[in-house]
Protein backbone atom coordinates (compact mmCIF):
# COMPACT_ATOMS: atom_id res chain seq x y z
CA UNK A 1 0.00 0.00 0.00
CA UNK A 2 1.10 3.39 -0.76
CA UNK A 3 1.96 5.61 2.20
CA UNK A 4 -0.16 8.70 2.82
CA UNK A 5 2.23 11.95 1.83
CA UNK A 6 0.64 15.33 2.39
CA UNK A 7 -0.61 17.24 0.36
CA UNK A 8 1.89 19.72 -1.51
CA UNK A 9 0.39 22.90 -1.37
CA UNK A 10 -0.70 24.04 -4.75
CA UNK A 11 1.92 26.84 -6.35
CA UNK A 12 -0.15 30.17 -7.74
CA UNK A 13 0.96 31.14 -11.36
CA UNK A 14 2.54 33.93 -10.25
CA UNK A 15 4.85 32.43 -7.47
CA UNK A 16 5.90 29.94 -9.65
CA UNK A 17 7.73 32.76 -11.52
CA UNK A 18 6.71 30.87 -15.30
CA UNK A 19 2.72 32.07 -15.57
CA UNK A 20 1.59 34.27 -17.87
CA UNK A 21 -0.68 37.05 -16.71
CA UNK A 22 -4.36 35.35 -15.18
CA UNK A 23 -6.13 36.97 -18.00
CA UNK A 24 -3.69 36.40 -21.32
CA UNK A 25 -4.39 32.43 -20.27
CA UNK A 26 -7.53 30.80 -22.47
CA UNK A 27 -6.61 32.21 -25.97
CA UNK A 28 -3.42 31.55 -26.20
CA UNK A 29 -3.64 28.14 -25.08
CA UNK A 30 -6.02 27.14 -27.86
CA UNK A 31 -3.71 28.51 -30.45
CA UNK A 32 -1.99 26.10 -32.36
CA UNK A 33 1.14 28.60 -33.46
CA UNK A 34 2.19 27.92 -29.86
CA UNK A 35 5.22 25.56 -28.93
CA UNK A 36 4.49 22.21 -27.71
CA UNK A 37 4.19 20.98 -24.09
CA UNK A 38 6.85 19.39 -24.06
CA UNK A 39 9.91 19.46 -21.95
CA UNK A 40 13.28 20.51 -23.46
CA UNK A 41 16.97 19.31 -21.70
CA UNK A 42 16.88 20.76 -18.39
CA UNK A 43 13.28 22.08 -17.92
CA UNK A 44 11.66 21.41 -14.90
CA UNK A 45 8.49 19.72 -15.37
CA UNK A 46 4.99 20.73 -14.33
CA UNK A 47 2.13 19.32 -13.31
CA UNK A 48 -1.46 20.52 -13.64
CA UNK A 49 -3.57 18.02 -10.97
CA UNK A 50 -7.45 18.71 -11.67
CA UNK A 51 -9.62 17.41 -9.13
CA UNK A 52 -12.14 18.02 -6.52
CA UNK A 53 -11.10 16.38 -2.82
CA UNK A 54 -13.15 18.62 -0.04
CA UNK A 55 -11.82 16.78 2.39
CA UNK A 56 -8.05 17.30 1.70
CA UNK A 57 -7.39 13.24 1.24
CA UNK A 58 -3.95 13.15 -0.66
CA UNK A 59 -3.39 12.02 -3.97
CA UNK A 60 0.20 13.49 -5.31
CA UNK A 61 3.17 12.62 -3.51
CA UNK A 62 6.17 13.86 -3.52
CA UNK A 63 7.63 13.36 -7.07
CA UNK A 64 10.88 13.29 -8.92
CA UNK A 65 11.72 13.80 -12.50
CA UNK A 66 14.18 11.61 -14.78
CA UNK A 67 16.99 13.36 -13.65
CA UNK A 68 16.06 13.48 -9.81
CA UNK A 69 14.87 17.34 -9.76
CA UNK A 70 11.50 18.01 -8.09
CA UNK A 71 8.06 18.00 -10.31
CA UNK A 72 6.32 21.25 -9.93
CA UNK A 73 2.69 20.40 -8.53
CA UNK A 74 -0.22 23.01 -9.18
CA UNK A 75 -3.88 22.27 -7.94
CA UNK A 76 -6.73 22.98 -9.41
CA UNK A 77 -10.06 22.48 -8.00
CA UNK A 78 -12.63 23.05 -10.62
CA UNK A 79 -12.39 23.70 -14.65
CA UNK A 80 -12.27 27.37 -14.09
CA UNK A 81 -9.01 27.06 -12.18
CA UNK A 82 -7.40 25.08 -14.08
CA UNK A 83 -7.83 27.12 -17.14
CA UNK A 84 -6.08 30.01 -15.46
CA UNK A 85 -3.68 27.76 -14.33
CA UNK A 86 -2.75 25.95 -17.68
CA UNK A 87 -0.13 28.30 -18.63
CA UNK A 88 2.42 26.88 -21.48
CA UNK A 89 4.82 25.84 -19.09
CA UNK A 90 2.49 22.88 -17.97
CA UNK A 91 3.61 19.78 -19.37
CA UNK A 92 1.29 17.15 -17.90
CA UNK A 93 -2.24 17.22 -16.95
CA UNK A 94 -3.38 15.15 -13.86
CA UNK A 95 -7.50 15.14 -14.23
CA UNK A 96 -9.58 13.18 -11.83
CA UNK A 97 -12.68 11.50 -13.77
CA UNK A 98 -14.79 12.23 -11.38
CA UNK A 99 -14.71 15.59 -11.31
CA UNK A 100 -18.51 16.89 -12.23
CA UNK A 101 -19.37 17.78 -15.68
CA UNK A 102 -18.84 20.91 -17.01
CA UNK A 103 -22.32 23.00 -17.84
CA UNK A 104 -24.11 22.29 -20.50
CA UNK A 105 -22.61 18.92 -21.06
CA UNK A 106 -24.35 15.59 -21.86
CA UNK A 107 -25.47 13.98 -18.53
CA UNK A 108 -24.54 10.42 -19.81
CA UNK A 109 -21.70 11.29 -20.59
CA UNK A 110 -19.00 9.85 -18.12
CA UNK A 111 -16.17 11.33 -19.71
CA UNK A 112 -17.38 15.01 -20.20
CA UNK A 113 -15.19 16.52 -18.17
CA UNK A 114 -12.31 14.59 -20.16
CA UNK A 115 -13.79 15.89 -23.53
CA UNK A 116 -13.09 19.42 -22.22
CA UNK A 117 -10.07 19.21 -20.71
CA UNK A 118 -8.92 17.99 -24.26
CA UNK A 119 -10.46 20.60 -25.95
CA UNK A 120 -9.09 23.33 -23.22
CA UNK A 121 -5.59 21.61 -23.77
CA UNK A 122 -4.86 20.13 -27.14
CA UNK A 123 -1.11 20.16 -26.97
CA UNK A 124 -1.01 18.73 -23.48
CA UNK A 125 -0.16 15.43 -21.78
CA UNK A 126 -3.40 14.26 -20.35
CA UNK A 127 -3.59 11.50 -17.59
CA UNK A 128 -7.20 10.51 -16.22
CA UNK A 129 -7.55 9.45 -12.74
CA UNK A 130 -10.32 6.72 -11.84
CA UNK A 131 -11.10 4.18 -9.24
CA UNK A 132 -9.30 1.11 -9.34
CA UNK A 133 -12.92 -0.50 -10.23
CA UNK A 134 -13.38 1.13 -13.09
CA UNK A 135 -10.49 0.15 -15.65
CA UNK A 136 -13.09 -0.01 -18.28
CA UNK A 137 -13.83 3.76 -18.00
CA UNK A 138 -9.84 4.31 -18.34
CA UNK A 139 -9.80 2.52 -21.05
CA UNK A 140 -12.51 4.78 -22.41
CA UNK A 141 -10.67 7.93 -21.66
CA UNK A 142 -7.37 6.54 -23.52
CA UNK A 143 -9.57 5.55 -26.63
CA UNK A 144 -11.01 9.43 -25.96
CA UNK A 145 -7.68 11.28 -26.18
CA UNK A 146 -5.88 10.64 -22.54
CA UNK A 147 -2.26 9.61 -22.85
CA UNK A 148 -3.04 6.49 -20.21
CA UNK A 149 -5.15 6.25 -17.09
CA UNK A 150 -4.17 5.47 -13.48
CA UNK A 151 -6.13 4.09 -10.32
CA UNK A 152 -6.37 6.13 -7.42
CA UNK A 153 -6.10 4.14 -4.90
CA UNK A 154 -2.68 2.66 -6.65
CA UNK A 155 -0.63 5.82 -6.72
CA UNK A 156 2.70 6.01 -5.50
CA UNK A 157 5.72 8.67 -6.28
CA UNK A 158 7.55 5.92 -8.87
CA UNK A 159 4.17 5.07 -10.47
CA UNK A 160 3.20 8.83 -11.16
CA UNK A 161 6.88 10.07 -11.97
CA UNK A 162 6.73 7.47 -14.77
CA UNK A 163 3.77 7.85 -15.68
CA UNK A 164 4.00 11.37 -16.14
CA UNK A 165 7.74 10.89 -18.39
CA UNK A 166 5.70 8.57 -20.56
CA UNK A 167 2.82 10.58 -20.71
CA UNK A 168 4.75 13.97 -22.22
CA UNK A 169 7.01 11.85 -24.39
CA UNK A 170 3.41 9.98 -26.09
CA UNK A 171 1.82 13.17 -26.22
CA UNK A 172 5.08 14.87 -28.33
CA UNK A 173 5.78 11.88 -30.55
CA UNK A 174 1.59 11.85 -31.20
CA UNK A 175 2.15 15.63 -32.24
CA UNK A 176 4.87 15.46 -34.13
CA UNK A 177 3.22 12.41 -35.91
CA UNK A 178 0.01 14.54 -36.67
CA UNK A 179 1.83 17.11 -38.10
CA UNK A 180 4.18 14.84 -40.48
CA UNK A 181 0.92 13.11 -41.26
CA UNK A 182 -1.05 16.80 -42.19
CA UNK A 183 1.91 17.71 -43.85
CA UNK A 184 2.20 15.10 -46.38
CA UNK A 185 -2.00 15.22 -46.78
CA UNK A 186 -1.51 18.72 -47.56
CA UNK A 187 1.93 18.10 -49.98
CA UNK A 188 -0.85 15.67 -51.39
CA UNK A 189 -3.63 18.03 -52.04
CA UNK A 190 -1.41 20.80 -53.28
CA UNK A 191 -0.07 18.46 -55.89
CA UNK A 192 -3.25 16.88 -56.81
CA UNK A 193 -4.57 20.80 -57.16
CA UNK A 194 -1.35 21.71 -59.37
CA UNK A 195 -1.97 18.44 -61.54
CA UNK A 196 -5.16 19.16 -62.37
CA UNK A 197 -4.08 22.78 -63.58
CA UNK A 198 -1.72 21.69 -66.10
CA UNK A 199 -3.01 21.43 -69.73
CA UNK A 200 -4.98 18.70 -71.40
CA UNK A 201 -4.32 19.50 -75.45
CA UNK A 202 -7.47 19.29 -77.82
CA UNK A 203 -6.09 18.04 -80.43
CA UNK A 204 -8.95 15.85 -81.72
CA UNK A 205 -8.98 14.81 -85.09
CA UNK A 206 -5.72 16.29 -86.03
CA UNK A 207 -2.44 14.18 -87.40
CA UNK A 208 -0.10 16.32 -85.52
CA UNK A 209 1.64 14.62 -82.71
CA UNK A 210 2.06 16.58 -79.20
CA UNK A 211 4.51 16.17 -76.49
CA UNK A 212 5.63 18.72 -74.08
CA UNK A 213 8.27 18.51 -71.05
CA UNK A 214 8.03 20.99 -67.52
CA UNK A 215 10.03 21.35 -65.07
CA UNK A 216 9.30 24.29 -62.05
CA UNK A 217 12.41 26.51 -60.58
CA UNK A 218 10.36 26.36 -56.84
CA UNK A 219 11.37 23.12 -54.87
CA UNK A 220 8.92 20.66 -54.27
CA UNK A 221 5.82 22.31 -57.08
CA UNK A 222 4.17 21.05 -59.80
CA UNK A 223 3.30 24.19 -60.97
CA UNK A 224 5.79 27.57 -62.16
CA UNK A 225 5.03 30.83 -63.56
CA UNK A 226 5.42 28.80 -66.99
CA UNK A 227 2.48 28.28 -69.20
CA UNK A 228 1.62 26.42 -72.31
CA UNK A 229 -1.99 24.95 -73.98
CA UNK A 230 -2.73 23.86 -77.36
CA UNK A 231 -6.19 23.23 -79.16
CA UNK A 232 -7.58 22.40 -82.67
CA UNK A 233 -10.45 24.36 -83.68
CA UNK A 234 -13.02 23.47 -85.64
CA UNK A 235 -12.12 24.95 -88.82
CA UNK A 236 -9.16 22.27 -88.37
CA UNK A 237 -6.69 25.14 -87.39
CA UNK A 238 -4.06 23.38 -84.61
CA UNK A 239 -3.06 26.60 -81.66
CA UNK A 240 -0.29 26.29 -79.97
CA UNK A 241 0.88 29.02 -77.03
CA UNK A 242 3.83 29.22 -74.84
CA UNK A 243 4.16 31.71 -72.17
CA UNK A 244 6.01 33.01 -68.59
CA UNK A 245 4.99 35.11 -66.26
CA UNK A 246 7.92 37.04 -64.94
CA UNK A 247 8.84 35.29 -60.83
CA UNK A 248 8.76 32.05 -59.48
CA UNK A 249 6.13 31.85 -56.74
CA UNK A 250 2.52 30.53 -56.67
CA UNK A 251 0.85 33.90 -57.10
CA UNK A 252 3.04 33.96 -61.17
CA UNK A 253 2.24 30.07 -60.92
CA UNK A 254 -1.82 31.22 -60.44
CA UNK A 255 -1.42 34.38 -63.20
CA UNK A 256 0.01 31.91 -65.29
CA UNK A 257 -2.98 29.38 -65.40
CA UNK A 258 -5.13 32.05 -65.17
CA UNK A 259 -3.61 33.35 -68.70
CA UNK A 260 -3.78 29.70 -70.28
CA UNK A 261 -7.31 29.36 -69.56
CA UNK A 262 -8.38 32.73 -70.95
CA UNK A 263 -6.15 31.89 -74.04
CA UNK A 264 -7.85 28.64 -74.94
CA UNK A 265 -11.37 30.54 -74.19
CA UNK A 266 -10.12 33.43 -76.46
CA UNK A 267 -8.98 31.15 -79.34
CA UNK A 268 -11.98 28.67 -79.29
CA UNK A 269 -14.09 31.45 -79.42
CA UNK A 270 -12.33 32.70 -82.72
CA UNK A 271 -9.57 35.12 -81.68
CA UNK A 272 -5.94 35.09 -82.96
CA UNK A 273 -3.53 37.63 -83.53
CA UNK A 274 -3.36 41.20 -82.01
CA UNK A 275 -6.77 40.70 -81.23
CA UNK A 276 -6.63 37.78 -79.12
CA UNK A 277 -2.89 39.16 -77.19
CA UNK A 278 -4.42 42.32 -76.89
CA UNK A 279 -7.13 40.72 -74.57
CA UNK A 280 -4.72 38.94 -73.20
CA UNK A 281 -3.01 41.71 -71.68
CA UNK A 282 -6.41 43.26 -70.59
CA UNK A 283 -6.69 39.77 -68.67
CA UNK A 284 -3.11 40.07 -67.24
CA UNK A 285 -3.83 43.76 -66.33
CA UNK A 286 -6.27 43.30 -64.21
CA UNK A 287 -5.24 39.73 -61.99
CA UNK A 288 -1.91 41.05 -61.39
CA UNK A 289 -0.95 41.72 -57.92
CA UNK A 290 1.53 44.09 -59.19
CA UNK A 291 1.77 46.37 -61.94
CA UNK A 292 5.88 45.80 -62.81
CA UNK A 293 4.15 41.84 -63.09
CA UNK A 294 4.70 41.24 -66.81
CA UNK A 295 4.49 37.93 -68.99
CA UNK A 296 5.84 36.72 -72.47
CA UNK A 297 3.91 34.68 -75.02
CA UNK A 298 4.58 32.86 -78.19
CA UNK A 299 1.29 31.61 -80.34
CA UNK A 300 1.54 29.87 -83.26
CA UNK A 301 -1.71 29.08 -85.54
CA UNK A 302 -0.94 25.95 -88.01
CA UNK A 303 -3.62 26.08 -90.82
CA UNK A 304 -5.58 22.49 -91.66
CA UNK A 305 -2.91 21.70 -94.34
CA UNK A 306 0.15 21.93 -92.14
CA UNK A 307 2.26 23.79 -94.54
CA UNK A 308 2.17 27.15 -92.72
CA UNK A 309 1.54 29.25 -90.00
CA UNK A 310 1.30 32.28 -88.01
CA UNK A 311 3.85 33.67 -85.70
CA UNK A 312 2.65 35.82 -82.92
CA UNK A 313 5.61 36.74 -80.43
CA UNK A 314 5.04 39.26 -77.65
CA UNK A 315 9.08 39.53 -76.23
CA UNK A 316 8.89 35.81 -76.18
CA UNK A 317 12.24 33.84 -77.83
CA UNK A 318 11.18 32.35 -81.11
CA UNK A 319 10.49 28.78 -81.87
CA UNK A 320 12.82 26.56 -83.34
CA UNK A 321 12.24 24.64 -86.75
CA UNK A 322 13.19 21.59 -87.77
CA UNK A 323 12.84 20.34 -91.25
CA UNK A 324 14.50 16.85 -93.04
CA UNK A 325 17.63 17.63 -94.58
CA UNK A 326 18.18 21.36 -93.39
CA UNK A 327 19.59 22.14 -90.47
CA UNK A 328 17.66 23.36 -87.59
CA UNK A 329 16.69 27.38 -86.92
CA UNK A 330 15.37 29.84 -85.45
CA UNK A 331 11.75 31.53 -87.11
CA UNK A 332 12.18 35.32 -87.68
CA UNK A 333 11.68 37.31 -84.83
CA UNK A 334 12.07 40.32 -85.84
CA UNK A 335 8.68 41.46 -85.26
CA UNK A 336 8.67 40.84 -81.69
CA UNK A 337 6.89 43.14 -79.82
CA UNK A 338 6.54 43.96 -76.49
CA UNK A 339 5.60 41.52 -73.45
CA UNK A 340 2.08 41.69 -72.33
CA UNK A 341 1.33 43.93 -69.57
CA UNK A 342 4.89 46.20 -70.39
CA UNK A 343 2.97 48.99 -72.67
CA UNK A 344 -0.75 49.47 -72.53
CA UNK A 345 -2.61 49.57 -76.04
CA UNK A 346 0.58 47.53 -77.24
CA UNK A 347 -0.31 46.12 -80.71
CA UNK A 348 1.49 42.58 -82.02
CA UNK A 349 2.25 41.45 -85.94
CA UNK A 350 1.45 38.31 -86.76
CA UNK A 351 4.22 36.59 -88.84
CA UNK A 352 3.46 34.21 -91.96
CA UNK A 353 5.33 31.20 -91.48
CA UNK A 354 6.12 28.33 -94.47
CA UNK A 355 6.65 24.95 -92.80
CA UNK A 356 6.64 22.44 -95.48
CA UNK A 357 5.16 18.90 -95.93
CA UNK A 358 7.32 17.71 -92.72
CA UNK A 359 8.42 19.08 -90.01
CA UNK A 360 9.11 19.73 -86.13
CA UNK A 361 8.41 22.98 -84.53
CA UNK A 362 10.07 23.39 -80.83
CA UNK A 363 8.45 26.01 -78.40
CA UNK A 364 10.23 26.97 -75.48
CA UNK A 365 10.52 29.49 -72.49
CA UNK A 366 13.93 30.96 -71.53
CA UNK A 367 14.24 28.87 -68.54
CA UNK A 368 16.35 26.81 -71.33
CA UNK A 369 18.36 28.91 -72.45
CA UNK A 370 19.20 31.37 -69.44
CA UNK A 371 21.28 28.24 -67.54
CA UNK A 372 24.94 28.56 -66.91
CA UNK A 373 27.21 27.07 -69.32
CA UNK A 374 30.18 25.59 -66.80
CA UNK A 375 31.37 27.61 -63.65
CA UNK A 376 31.41 30.68 -65.19
CA UNK A 377 29.13 33.21 -66.03
CA UNK A 378 28.07 32.64 -69.73
CA UNK A 379 24.68 31.59 -70.54
CA UNK A 380 23.84 28.63 -73.16
CA UNK A 381 21.86 31.61 -75.43
CA UNK A 382 19.86 30.81 -78.17
CA UNK A 383 22.45 29.96 -80.09
CA UNK A 384 24.17 26.95 -77.78
CA UNK A 385 20.71 25.77 -77.68
CA UNK A 386 20.38 25.40 -81.51
CA UNK A 387 23.56 23.55 -81.63
CA UNK A 388 22.50 21.18 -78.80
CA UNK A 389 19.10 20.28 -80.52
CA UNK A 390 21.10 19.84 -84.02
CA UNK A 391 23.65 17.21 -82.28
CA UNK A 392 20.78 15.31 -80.17
CA UNK A 393 18.82 14.78 -83.65
CA UNK A 394 21.39 13.36 -85.49
CA UNK A 395 21.85 11.28 -82.98
CA UNK A 396 18.01 10.17 -83.72
CA UNK A 397 16.38 11.60 -80.30
CA UNK A 398 12.70 12.66 -81.52
CA UNK A 399 9.68 13.58 -79.53
CA UNK A 400 9.52 12.97 -76.11
CA UNK A 401 13.04 11.76 -75.92
CA UNK A 402 14.36 14.70 -77.21
CA UNK A 403 12.55 17.29 -74.72
CA UNK A 404 13.59 14.97 -71.92
CA UNK A 405 17.69 14.82 -73.42
CA UNK A 406 17.26 18.64 -73.97
CA UNK A 407 16.11 19.38 -70.40
CA UNK A 408 18.44 17.13 -68.94
CA UNK A 409 21.85 18.46 -70.62
CA UNK A 410 20.54 22.10 -70.07
CA UNK A 411 20.86 21.11 -66.33
CA UNK A 412 24.07 19.37 -66.61
CA UNK A 413 25.69 22.30 -68.47
CA UNK A 414 24.34 24.46 -65.61
CA UNK A 415 25.84 22.32 -63.11
CA UNK A 416 22.49 21.70 -61.40
CA UNK A 417 19.08 22.17 -60.93
CA UNK A 418 18.01 25.37 -62.89
CA UNK A 419 16.30 28.42 -60.70
CA UNK A 420 13.88 29.33 -63.27
CA UNK A 421 11.10 27.58 -64.72
CA UNK A 422 11.53 25.23 -68.37
CA UNK A 423 8.62 24.90 -70.77
CA UNK A 424 8.91 23.03 -73.92
CA UNK A 425 6.02 22.20 -76.34
CA UNK A 426 6.60 20.09 -79.50
CA UNK A 427 4.71 19.90 -82.62
CA UNK A 428 5.64 17.03 -85.44
CA UNK A 429 3.99 16.68 -88.66
CA UNK A 430 5.12 13.86 -90.71
CA UNK A 431 4.97 13.22 -94.09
Amino acid sequence: MPVPVPRQRAIPAVESGQAQAAGAVGGPLKEEAHRDAAPTSGTTLTLLLIEDDPVGSPIVPELLDSAGKPVRVRTARNLTEAERLLTDDVHCILLDLALPAPGGSDADDELAVLRHVLQLAPRHAVLALTGSGDAERGAEAVRVGAQDYLFRDELDSRLLSRAIRYAVERKRSDTAERRLTESRLRAQENRRLERGLLPTPLLDGSSLRFAARYRPGRSRALLGGDFYDAVRTPDGTVHAMIGDVCGHGPDEAALGVELRIAWRALTLAGLCGDELLGTLQEVLEHERADEEIFATLCTVDIAPDGRHAGLCLAGHPAPLLVRPGLSARLLPYGDNGPALGLLPGARWSRMQVELGSEWSLMLYTDGLIEGRVGTGGERLGQEGMVEMIRRQLSEGLRGEELLRAAVQEVRRLNGGELTDDVAVVLLDRTA
